[in-house]
């Protein structure tokens, strides 16, 4: 089945009582955020949809493809699984090396060009990390940020998953507005967990959560999308100012004058 559409509907909250968001759908080049407090339950959600719940799960919620049930094949076959999910926990067991991890998942999925994809698995995964990812490094000496970053790469280049689940990008050091730009470039759907109001405000829609429940559903106004670029500019400010702690140097009241200067408000 080629996935064009993944549709949601909705459950119940921790209370019992039936979800305000009856349903949404995605098609692919969507970007969506679900947001809300610590413990509301937007991991839940998205272990909803990676599961492709089918009233069987505590929030009663139901997942269709293309407007139809779920084929058996895409749950119980992971080759076939259309689903990549990008948690916050990234420990490996394998002491591969980069290169022999990527190769290997590069073959299985029977790439063409396995020395082109990797190239590409790992130009995409440096321009998400503030540090680059050696071929030869072992996966288990990965920092959090590039072990994500390598697993986001690697779930849209060589994966190829036509869903993509990212759980708090935000929190590993990657630069967020970037990735969102790499992203874009791919069709596949996006679903983000965040806590950050940039990539809130640049995801195409928003998802609500309280209390368990899907609460609202907010489409990004083009007045948001224009705040949105406004954050965009204090952030990468503030990663330039991370690079030049990161790097050793110093900051001083004159070079944050001069950056906050060119800001264009």
């Amino acid at each position: 089945m080629n996935v064009q559409k993944i549709t949601l509907s909705g459950g119940f909250g921790k209370d019992g009582s039936a979800e305000l968001v009856t349903e949404f759908s995605l098609e692919v080049g969507d970007i969506v955020s679900i947001v809300g407090p610590t413990g509301c339950g937007k991991t839940t959600l998205i272990n909803d949809i990676e599961l492709f719940a089918n009233r069987n799960t505590p929030s009663g919620r139901c997942v269709t493809i293309n407007d139809e049930p779920v084929p058996e094949d895409f749950i119980f076959d992971p080759s076939h699984h259309p689903i990549a999910l990008i948690s916050q926990h990234t420990n490996f067991l394998s002491d591969l090396p980069v290169e022999e991890f990527l190769t290997i998942h590069a073959t299985v999925r029977g790439a063409e060009n396995v020395e082109q994809i990797i190239e590409e698995t790992l130009g995409f995964a440096n321009e998400l990390t503030g540090e680059p990812i050696m071929k030869d490094i072992a996966m288990t000496e990965l920092s959090g940020g590039q072990t994500r970053s390598l697993l986001i790469a690697d779930a849209v280049v060589i994966g190829n998953s036509p869903i993509i689940l990212l759980d708090e990008i935000e929190n590993a050091g990657i630069h967020r507005s970037k990735a969102l730009e790499l992203l874009k470039r791919y069709k596949k759907i996006f679903v983000f967990v965040t806590h950050d109001p940039c990539i809130a405000l640049m995801s195409d829609f928003r998802i609500v959560m309280k209390n368990g429940a899907m609460q609202r559903l907010i489409v990004t106004r083009p007045e948001e999308r224009k705040v949105a670029l406004k954050m965009k500019q204090i952030d990468d400010m503030m990663l330039d100012f991370r690079t030049i702690i990161r790097s050793g140097e110093e900051l001083s009241e004159s070079i944050f004058d001069k950056s906050f200067k060119v800001l264009t408000f």
